[in-house]
């Protein structure tokens, strides 16, 4: 079995989240959610040492 990182775990269950918000038109909720997710797996990320030496976009983390 592939190891999951954890950061993706962590934005996978609060996208999860902000959808059920989203469901209940919680759309304030919903934004609160996904930020406080991008900036967790951020972190997770940075803390994992996978971030790259150089990113041409720095805004948004690489799909891979």
């Amino acid at each position: 079995m592939t190891d999951i990182p954890n950061y993706y775990t962590l934005l996978f269950n609060r996208v999860t989240d902000a959808i059920k918000a989203l469901e209940q038109q919680n759309y304030g909720t919903a934004r609160d959610i996904l930020v406080k997710a991008q900036q967790e797996a951020e972190e997770l990320y940075i803390e994992a040492g996978e971030a790259p030496a150089a990113q041409s976009d720095k805004n948004h983390l690489p799909l891979a």
